[in-house]
């Protein structure tokens, strides 16, 4: 009779996996509480203590790493020498191994797992097992994955348990226990390295969709989910509409979500190639945030990505509709919303809730030949509480209001960033230029006949100002205050230039370069 090992953590479908094995002729081993899940069920089963002589012990840590289990499973069918010392010694084969590993990444979510509730959830059976059956896969099926029960049963029914099937899922359990291990070393590496990163960093990805292609259609694109993580983004959004995503159509989306999610209130926010065009809030109306979004920069709006901190309603979805738009990003749609946005057929609906943010912020990994470069994400708030006047001038209570909204905005705007704000919305982007000074001018040229109505005009830099043309052309804009990092070896003759033109600045000691 053939033998099929059970030993799962998580039990999704494993009885009637285990009534189809039966149902098969196979006879059932396994462990704790797989075995007494299938004994409450009326299935039989003989527990692995049984089965070897030797019981459980230490807790469960040691219940399947015993020759009996293991030559059971490695044994080359075709090997004679390998038959014999099976014969001699009365061990069967193990024909079918069913195994799926403790949750040491679930449990370890979020970063502040003590370290002995995390070795407790550290696999060493399960991974043995799985690996010892991969490692023989001509002659044992393993399955790691409770998705794969049916295929294998449905095989076995129709003997169609094939070479090339039991290979692919070989295959699944190596990068199974390639990412398990790899959550395991990066949560140690993480308790060795105090406040510095990891001598050692692995990185486990698990592909979730397929891409039309990358930046530009020569160019492969895939999106990855990356393992240990349950939440990354925008990557969690559920898409309601429209053609499939493009490798740019997530980036702009992540972007403008991690924008729109830093205001109170109703903010909107319209992203062109990874740039935000423009932002706008209001207290209690999202049309009129996205409105002011929007107007910021309408040529640019066309075929750019629209996001929102609230659900959107049938106003605001409807004003939408006027400009042509690739991606809309919201929290949930009232259904007027929705069904208006659906009349634009190939526009792109994701539903993204702020919640789904990670709590526990992974590191940066960019690469480049040979390697990567690697640093923490960029998200932590700044405090406005901690910022320095350095003018004579103090800025009125309006201009700190418009200050703070620009600094949000221009930490997501491409170096060299420069951003003209009021207290509500942004009034013009420069962005990604050499020269800071050029990236003055370009958000100059941005602006059009806004009413200000009595409210300050501000700008933000991303970076300190090398000289001080950049104040001299945003006090010919009209600018009068200013929001940068502060830290150039001329901070005096820019603070005097701001001082010359009666313009308020803040520093706030740091910077936020974003390449």
């Amino acid at each position: 009779m053939r033998k099929a090992l059970l030993s799962v953590s998580d039990k999704t479908g494993l009885v009637e996996f285990a009534r189809g094995l039966t149902s098969l002729g196979f006879h059932l081993l396994s462990t704790g509480g797989t075995a007494r899940v299938l004994k409450e069920t009326g299935i039989e089963v003989t527990d692995v203590g049984t089965y070897t002589g030797f019981p459980e012990m230490l807790d469960g840590r040691v219940k399947t790493l015993h020759p009996r289990i293991h030559a059971g499973i490695l044994a080359r069918r075709n090997h004679p020498d390998d038959l014999a010392a099976l014969k001699r010694n009365d061990i069967p084969t193990i024909d079918l191994v069913a195994v799926n590993l403790y949750p040491f990444e679930e449990k370890v979510h979020g970063g502040h797992t003590p370290l002995d509730e995390a070795i407790e959830e550290i696999d060493i059976g399960g991974p043995t097992l799985v690996r010892a059956a991969a490692k023989n896969f001509e002659h044992v099926c393993v399955v790691i994955d409770p998705a794969d029960y049916p295929a294998v049963l449905d095989r076995l029914k129709k003997n169609t348990l094939d070479r090339e099937f039991r290979l692919a899922l070989a295959g699944r359990v190596f990068s199974r226990t390639a990412a398990y291990d790899a959550a395991i070393s990066n949560y140690f590496a993480e308790r060795r390295a105090g406040t510095d990163l990891p001598e050692t960093l692995t990185v486990q990805l698990k592909k979730i969709q397929h891409l039309r292609y990358g930046e530009n259609p020569h160019q492969r694109g895939g999106s990855y989910r990356l393992l240990g993580h349950t939440s990354l983004g925008i990557l969690d959004s559920r898409q309601l509409q429209g053609k499939e995503l493009s490798y740019n159509n997530l980036v702009d989306a992540e972007v403008a979500a991690l924008i729109v999610r830093q205001f109170p209130g109703c903010a909107a926010v319209v992203i062109k190639h990874n740039n935000p065009s423009g932002v706008g809030t209001h207290p209690a109306s999202l049309k009129e945030a996205y409105v002011k979004a929007r107007d910021t920069d309408p040529v640019s709006a066309f075929g750019g990505v629209a996001a929102f901190n609230t659900d959107l309603d049938p106003a605001t979805a409807q004003e939408m509709t006027k400009t042509f738009t690739e991606v809309v990003v919201a929290p949930g749609y009232a259904p007027a919303a929705l069904e208006a946005l659906k009349t634009k057929k190939d526009l792109r609906i994701l539903e993204w809730r702020s919640e789904h943010a990670l709590s526990h912020v992974p590191l940066d990994v960019r690469t480049i030949g040979g390697g990567a470069l690697v640093q923490d994400l960029d998200v932590e708030p700044d405090d406005p509480s901690h910022w320095k006047t350095v003018t004579k001038r103090p800025p009125s209570d309006k201009e700190v209001q418009a200050l703070v909204f620009g600094w949000r905005v221009c930490r997501f705007v491409k170096s060299n960033a420069i951003v003209f704000t009021t207290t509500d919305r942004t009034l013009g982007v420069g962005a990604g230029q050499m020269s800071r000074v050029d990236s003055v001018k370009i958000a100059g040229t941005k602006m059009r006949e806004f009413k200000l109505e009595g409210r300050p005009l501000a700008m933000g830099s991303d970076a300190f100002f090398p000289f001080r043309d950049g104040i001299d052309e945003a006090a010919k804009m009209g600018v009068t205050a200013i929001v940068q990092p502060g830290g150039s070896i001329r901070d005096s003759e820019v603070i005097a230039a701001a001082d010359e033109h009666g313009m308020a600045m803040m520093f706030t000691g740091r910077r936020h370069f974003r390449h």
